[in-house]
């Protein structure tokens, strides 16, 4: 089945009040900066206009394998994340966000780097944040089975194993070595 066409589990409900967020937000820096002070009553305007185009166009599924997430009203970007990359789906609330009552949520993913500028995708503003991560990560562990009623086998040396390189049978000796010294110490 083309995941385009898989069904949706879950849709991200996001709260009104993100729109007051952006915006009081926004004029937060405006004054933090001073210089930007004039401009406070175009940001209120101009924002007014946008933040409800842009909140129409966030979107949010939850599909049997994947995690679809649509936004943007000039520059839209649509990503489906599969739900076995999925590492964790973090929490994030920053002081005004507290004082709205509203959370963020950022995916993060396997193979992600944490120094290329933070998560893959963030979203502000999710109703029952924490309700729809959790159901997000139950979906991902049955998906992947982790915690599941296999245990993960552990690895056994390859006594009788052929090599093909001297390379892999030195590599192989020097494991073995520290395998066993950790085991001695321990």
């Amino acid at each position: 089945m083309d995941e385009a066409d898989a069904p949706v589990l879950l849709r991200a409900e996001f709260d009104p009040k993100v729109k007051t967020y952006w915006i009081t937000s926004s004029i937060v820096i405006c004054a933090c900066t001073i210089v930007l002070i004039p401009i406070i009553p175009f940001v209120l305007v101009i924002g007014l206009l946008a933040t409800g185009k842009y909140l129409g166009a966030m979107e949010c599924e939850m599909t049997t394998r994947s995690l679809r997430v649509k936004k943007g009203v000039i520059n839209t970007i649509e990503k489906t994340i599969p739900l076995d990359k999925i590492t964790d789906l973090a929490l994030y609330q920053g002081p005004i966000m507290r004082a709205m009552g509203i959370e963020g949520l950022r995916v993060e993913t396997a193979g992600q780097s944490s120094t290329a500028g933070g998560s893959l995708v963030s979203l502000v503003g999710v109703k029952d944040a924490r309700g729809f991560r959790d159901a997000v990560l139950a979906r991902r562990d049955k998906v992947t089975d982790v915690g599941g009623s296999r245990p993960a086998e552990p690895a056994q040396p390859a006594e009788n194993a052929n090599p093909s390189s001297p390379v892999l049978v030195d590599i192989r000796d020097a494991l073995l070595r520290i395998e066993r010294t950790l085991q001695e110490r321990g």
